[in-house]
């Protein structure tokens, strides 16, 4: 199937939320974002040197869109689109804010549009985020603001995996600043099955938005894979073991709480990877991130309803 990723999923949210309006429960929503992921290096798409068994069971169990494209090359406009289901230069919103620290404090997701997370909670939801923003980092567009009840993350572009000070964005919990000592990718899995636990009683809205694989390049310290020859692709590789891992601890939770069934489970990348930057690889697709070409906006797009 050919689709736009933001276009698509406002029409499959409409049609849940009315199939499901006089139901006794609505189907929880998650959206699970990876961060510049090449195309070819998931299971379900070939890749031999990376294994993604979690991943690639959101495909197996449900439907694979096999010419998925998001609006946008690169981070933040595609995620403003994604919010809101519009092409984001009808808003202003067609180029990243540059580095952290150095974006302008009037940067973010226009106040003039209502997204997701909002329309959700209007409908009855819970509403919760974990993981990367990169919307305006001002308190006007912290995520809190924006129609999350709760968020854990950082508001740039870029993190370090392994030292939350290494980087201007810092560990946030709301609009607190927190310290986290965990591996970065660990600690999105722990919040995300934290607020699913939390949560699991009424109809809930979760984004899991994982800076992996985006730079910098810093290896899981549960993850060293010996048998990669190349150092740079080796790091790579346990990065995204170590985002399987964390979207496999949040699919358990979802069994033993048994809400798989009821749960619609998307999954993509925000576009495609820059080969030589994270050492990702786009295979067939020509061109990379931050291009118009395939490569840099046709990702990987699964979506996951089992009771439907």
């Amino acid at each position: 199937m050919t689709n736009n990723f933001s276009r698509c999923l406002f029409t499959l949210l409409i049609v849940a939320l009315a199939n499901y309006s006089q139901a006794a429960s609505k189907p929880n929503i998650i959206i699970i974002v990876a961060d510049d992921l090449g195309y070819a290096d998931l299971g379900i798409h070939g890749c031999k040197d990376i294994h993604t068994p979690h991943i690639d069971s959101i495909a197996k169990n449900g439907v694979r869109c096999t010419s998925g494209y998001v609006s946008g090359p690169y981070c933040s406009p595609t995620r403003a689109g994604l919010l809101t289901g519009r092409y984001q230069q009808r808003f202003g919103h067609e180029f990243n804010p540059g580095p952290a620290g150095n974006n302008s404090p009037a940067f973010g997701l226009s106040l003039d549009e209502t997204p997701l997370p909002q329309l959700l909670k209007n409908a009855g939801y819970k509403t919760g985020m974990v993981g990367k923003w990169h919307l305006g980092s001002t308190e006007k567009f912290n995520p809190i603001n924006r129609g999350f009840d709760e968020y854990f993350g950082f508001l740039g572009g870029a993190n370090s995996y392994t030292d939350g000070k290494t980087i201007v964005s810092n560990i946030v919990r709301g609009t607190k600043t927190v310290e986290e000592k965990e591996y970065l990718t660990d600690a999105f899995a722990r919040e995300a099955v934290a607020y699913v636990d939390k949560q699991k009683k009424d109809p809930f809205f979760l984004y899991l938005a994982f800076n992996a694989v985006h730079t910098p390049l810093q290896a899981s310290p549960k993850h060293d894979i010996d048998r990669i020859p190349n150092p740079n692709r080796r790091t790579y590789a346990s990065m995204l073991f170590a985002m399987d891992d964390a979207i496999g601890k949040l699919l358990l939770k979802l069994d033993k709480e048994n809400l798989t069934e009821n749960t619609l489970i998307f999954f993509i990348s925000d576009n495609g990877g820059p080969e030589s930057v994270n050492f990702s690889d786009n295979g067939h697709l020509k061109g990379v991130k931050a291009t118009t070409w395939e490569g840099g906006i046709r990702v990987p797009f699964f979506v996951q309803w089992k009771a439907v």
